[in-house]
């Protein structure tokens, strides 16, 4: 394993899921959870107070489809200032009880049967993710980016983020070359490593001191 990989995986390379207490694990609520992170995260807002703003809602009981949806709009609200994530709460809380709902009704509450009905496909997986209120396709990065720890069938997922990290740090950008960089199970740290790198250039240099 090159050094500077083995540097980035020490130093940032706890998933954005991680941070968020929320389990890498192929199971209904911990992918809930994810596709709550993507919705936060999607929105031009640091990533701190995104991840803040999850614990919030998952601490108020909203880390199931039908957790959120029972949270009236107001304790949605409520749970997202807490986490300081002031600037887009009135909206955020109204498309995460849409999700919400949209999870329960179209999949039972279980993200697994979009696996499924995706026929393990990326490319019609992230057409299905999209259908979500506030899902786009940099939300989809950030759900699959995280979701290849559980879903094989996604790896290795490298999007533009993910590359511009590995440009700085002088890592290859053909997804298979920087896959090939360590085992299938980090990938998805080293990803979450990366996008870090490429958000934060003082960062990058001190992974490549």
């Amino acid at each position: 394993m090159d050094a500077v990989v083995r540097k980035l995986l020490r130093e940032s390379g706890e998933t954005f899921a991680e941070e968020a207490g929320i389990p890498l694990k192929d199971q209904p609520a911990a992918l809930f959870k994810l596709l709550v992170m993507a919705n936060l995260l999607s929105a031009r807002i640091s990533s701190d107070i995104a991840l803040a703003a999850a614990r919030e809602l998952f601490e108020a009981g909203g880390g199931t489809p039908r957790g959120m949806a029972k949270l009236t709009w107001q304790e949605r609200v409520d749970a997202l200032g807490r986490g300081h994530y002031v600037r887009y709460d009135e909206s955020t809380a109204t498309r995460l009880g849409d999700m919400a709902e949209m999870v329960q009704d179209k999949y039972k509450g279980d993200l697994r049967k979009l696996a499924i009905e995706a026929g393990r496909d990326p490319h019609k997986a992230a057409e299905l993710l999209q259908e979500f209120p506030g899902i786009g396709p940099t939300g989809v990065d950030i759900f699959c980016r995280e979701a290849q720890a559980m879903w094989p069938w996604l790896r290795p997922y490298v999007d533009s983020q993910v590359k511009k990290g590995a440009e700085r740090v002088g890592l290859p950008t053909d997804a298979g070359k920087l896959a090939s960089k360590v085992p299938e199970k980090d990938l998805a740290r080293l990803s979450a490593a990366l996008v870090r790198v490429a958000r934060d250039k003082k960062l990058a240099d001190t992974v490549k001191a």
